[in-house]
């Protein structure tokens, strides 16, 4: 299968800082061609044995397709003149393909006439990106022919005024939404049971034909001229068989009409390495758990309570020993492993939700284990500064078991790989059961969806949805070709069946795997409807007719503005500033900077921020600049981090480190207002996540380097304690609190278990020191990671790694007990909170936060610190309990002396004190 290159999109102000993943990909499966008698035809996937080359992942039409059929009665045409022109169209077969001057070479083509008109406001409004373009009117007289137009070749043809004809392939997906997306948009696709009877349905309005392949025979299938939907409904019989559809449909990107078998887009089932849909009924009882329909979930929390983890499920378990389901979904139901262990501790503690990494079905794992490569070396033997565990490593990446998951292939199924058997709907009930699983231990489930791009389009054997309705639901650039700024084909949920596929799958995530939340991929790159359309169908499910509470699921992603997309090119996107007051969270790029220092694109990965030494113990870059620029980079993450420490608002005010009285959006972030949030909950809070080196990784470059292994884990406390102590939601990467280290790897999408796995048991280590990280993405840094590796302090042992999980602990129990950290609004948070020494003469490295009746003091220096408030003295503090009897005993020690309204803070520490 092929395997999709993950890119690391950690957001800057705008696309100038995003750097996508390098396009190259790998392939396990093939295309099969057998001619047949209506052209080309297709088949699904072959068995991984029976590799070869892909096509094209992100083709476009031959000759370009540079005109736009945005509705009945519209067409725009970049580049042509403003003149009369024309739509031909004919069935394409029997030698139909233009000749090299884009003369007309089929005799029989009919034609739809076009007349030189304007958009009406509504056109501007639906295609932004297409104002500045002719655009033509349809004749009336032609309007009934779309139909037949859009079933065959289509081409739109001009003379122009030195007399020579030019023409370019038309995009459709406008009108198809114009002629059919209201209706289409009401259907029930996939297959849908009543009493039994699956009925299966399909969305294909410019198929000349569609029928079923089931089991081995061709069933034939009726079409719906009012929606494009095809449809067959079976017998009892039909449950639990394998099918595809058989569509033919004129490929613009092959020149021909090719007959394409693709398995189901809404599949609710699937065979082994998605060869084939399986009939299957998802309220069948046998597919139930025990326990299933009585499931009692942890009580949920408002998004802007959440405190998330975030969780691989290769990652959580491939390296236990204590896990007797070792990488699989049902290591989730071993309640005695150490890894299941640790995550009911942070439940206890505070943590609400796992965010799983991708558990939908992909197009990159072999999902039989028989086939799924390992390393055939003694990894551990090697040097932990050598570069061989990263060669051996590779050897095998392509076929090994491991990959994040970001390679979409049925968007609305369990990946087989994690199943003890993926043939069949095995999968299914284990997925269940590892959501019992995470309920009983107290955490509620997220998943990671990616709508974003699929794994391929085109022809390629891992394309589903363009192989069904070419040109469709991949989002196309003005010249036709389909855009790939996301990392691969880009789909386009602003389309209405894109959009719909959307919303039905995450309905049916929610409704029958009763997951409780989701994180959005590139959430950007959606329009701001289709997302709010997502939480609409969410809070219409009820406890009493669908099973679940709709309006407890979570929604957050990233809402970074970059790409085709960008600025609200083509639609008003999901983005950060545009999410806000939706109840939707974004992530923070904003105070996650801040605290870590640079950004993830820096050719020196030393530059150091606030919990990493920035000018209060300063390594030896030359990035770093002379100590004035140091001090002033710092005090300005200071104030980064007081806005993300309110939730990141907007129309917050503060007094920032000049002494000026801003608010939040005047506080700046690379030329973009750092505040963007209308109440908390808009912006999620976060220190590290999967994309880019782990938290422990990042500070293993940034510290200088002698750091002890003590002093570098209260340096990871203290950066996690941004996060876990702000207002809105907050998420950390799962075992961040065990000091995990992917050996400096800052993008293992595809690095295996040796360097992503999470090791519980402290004496196993951290992870640091697995070797030099993969050299794909990580050999322009192995200058400065070669040395690390040769630091005893970087490998902790268990007093560190101990010491930091507790201390983690405590700060989410203090999250979890103060009524404080729940402030529903702006107006809330500008009462309960303030910074009382911001301001000119503010300390560098050190934060004082006050909220109600809780002072917070983040002494990011090597010193221990003093801090006087002077409004506050007379008044009685205490270290909060939680700490005062906590297991950091150096936290212990902090102090406050009531007279002068002085609290003093330990090096390297957060301490909350609490009014008594």
């Amino acid at each position: 299968m092929s395997s999709t290159p993950r890119r690391s999109p950690w957001s800057r102000s705008a696309a100038r800082r995003f750097a996508p993943r390098r396009p190259g990909r790998r392939l396990a499966a093939a295309l099969a061609l057998v001619v047949g008698a209506a052209g080309l035809l297709v088949s699904s996937p072959l068995p991984p044995a029976q590799a070869a080359p892909s096509a094209p992942s992100a083709p476009s039409a031959p000759g370009g397709a540079l005109a736009q059929w945005i509705d009945r009665d519209t067409v725009v045409w970049k580049g042509a003149e403003r003149t009369a022109a024309q739509l031909e169209f004919g069935d394409g077969d029997g030698g139909g393909d233009r000749g090299e001057g884009g003369e007309r070479a089929a005799a029989g083509e009919r034609r739809i006439r076009l007349t030189p008109g304007t958009l009406t406001p509504a056109e501007r409004t639906a295609f932004p990106h297409l104002t500045g373009y002719p655009a033509f009117t349809v004749d009336p007289r032609d309007r009934a022919l779309a139909p037949a137009a859009l079933r065959g070749r289509l081409l739109a043809a001009q003379r122009t005024a030195d007399g020579s004809r030019t023409t370019t392939g038309v995009q459709i997906p406008g009108v198809l939404d114009d002629l059919y997306g209201r209706r289409a948009q009401r259907a029930r696709l996939g297959p849908v049971f009543d009493h039994g009877r699956p009925t299966l349905s399909v969305w294909a309005p410019t198929a000349r034909t569609v029928a079923l392949e089931l089991d081995g025979r061709t069933v034939p299938m009726r079409r719906d001229d009012a929606s494009g939907v095809w449809h067959v409904r079976g017998g009892r019989d039909w449950a639990g068989k394998s099918y595809r559809y058989l569509v033919t449909v004129w490929v613009p990107t092959a020149g021909r009409t090719v007959t394409n078998k693709v398995t189901d887009p809404y599949s609710t089932a699937l065979t082994a390495d998605s060869a084939r849909s399986l009939v299957t009924d998802l309220d069948d009882p046998r597919l139930a758990p025990r326990g299933w329909g009585r499931l009692r979930k942890p009580a949920a929390v408002p998004l802007r309570r959440a405190r998330i983890q975030e969780l691989h499920v290769r990652d959580f378990s491939a390296e236990d020993r204590t896990s007797r389901h070792p990488g699989g979904y049902l290591a989730f139901t071993d309640d005695r492993s150490d890894g299941m262990r640790h995550l009911k501790d942070l439940a206890a503690a505070g943590t609400s939700h796992v965010h799983l990494l991708p558990v939908f079905d992909g197009a990159t794992v072999p999902e039989k284990r028989t086939d799924q490569d390992r390393p055939d070396c003694d990894l551990a033997s090697y040097a932990p500064d050598s570069d061989r565990q990263q060669e051996c490593v590779g050897r095998t990446a392509a076929r090994d078991a491991y990959n994040w998951g970001y390679d979409p292939l049925h968007y609305t199924v369990p990946e087989g790989s994690y199943a003890s058997d993926p043939e069949g709907p095995a999968r299914t009930v284990e997925f269940r059961r590892m959501v019992q699983g995470l309920n009983g231990a107290g955490l509620r489930t997220v998943m990671d969806v990616v709508y974003n791009h699929t794994a391929a389009a085109g022809q390629d054997p891992h394309s589903a949805l363009d192989r069904i309705v070419p040109g469709y639901y991949q989002r196309l650039l003005d010249d036709g070709s389909v855009a790939t700024s996301t990392c691969c084909s880009n789909t386009a949920p602003e389309h209405t069946m894109m959009g719909k596929l959307v919303v039905d799958s995450v309905v049916t995530w929610a409704k029958e795997y009763k997951v409780d939340g989701f994180r959005f991929d590139l959430m950007g790159h959606h329009p701001k409807a289709n997302i709010l359309a997502v939480r609409r169908a969410l809070d219409a499910l009820t406890p009493a007719r669908d099973g679940v509470d709709g309006k407890a699921v979570i929604l957050y992603g990233e809402g970074w503005n970059f790409g085709e997309a960008a600025d609200d090119a083509r639609f008003v996107q999901a983005t950060q500033r545009n999410m806000a007051r939706t109840g939707i969270a974004t992530f923070n790029d904003r105070a996650r900077d801040a605290v870590r220092g640079g950004g993830p694109f820096d050719a020196d990965p030393r530059v150091q921020g606030f919990a990493s030494g920035l000018y209060t113990d300063p390594n030896s870059s030359p990035a770093s600049g002379s100590p004035a620029a140091q001090r002033a980079r710092l005090l300005h993450d200071q104030d980064l981090l007081k806005v993300g420490l309110t939730g990141n608002l907007a129309d917050y005010t503060f007094t920032d480190s000049a002494g000026r009285r801003v608010t939040g959006s005047q506080v700046d972030y690379n030329g973009a207002p750092a505040g963007y949030a209308a109440a908390p909950g808009d912006a999620l809070a976060y220190a590290d996540a999967h994309d880019n080196e782990t938290l422990y990784d990042a500070l293993a470059y940034k510290l200088p380097q002698g750091t002890d292994a003590a002093d570098r884990a209260r340096m990871q406390v203290l950066a996690l304690a941004t996060a876990t102590l702000s207002q809105g939601p907050a998420l950390s990467e799962a075992g961040t609190d065990l000091l995990r280290s992917k050996s400096l790897d800052r993008n293992s999408f595809d690095s295996g278990d040796w360097f992503n796995a999470v090791h519980w048991n402290c004496a196993d280590g951290n992870g640091f020191g697995r070797g030099l990280p993969p050299a794909a993405d990580n050999k322009d840094k192995w200058p400065y990671a070669k040395p690390l590796f040769a630091d005893p302090a970087l490998r902790p042992d268990c007093g560190p790694i101990r010491h930091a999980a507790a201390a983690y602990r405590d700060l989410l129990r203090i999250h979890a007990t103060e009524p404080a950290f729940d402030l529903s609004s702006t107006a809330a948070v500008q009462s309960q909170l303030s910074f009382p020494l911001s301001g000119a003469d503010e300390t560098p490295g050190v934060l004082t936060m006050r909220l109600a009746d809780l002072v917070i003091v983040f002494n990011a220096t090597p010193q221990q610190q003093r801090q006087t408030v002077g409004d506050l003295a007379g008044r009685p503090y205490a270290l909060h309990p939680v700490q005062a009897h906590g297991a950091d005993r150096t936290t212990a020690s902090a102090s406050y002396d009531r007279t002068s309204g002085t609290f003093t803070v330990p090096a390297r520490t957060v301490a909350v004190f609490r009014h008594r």
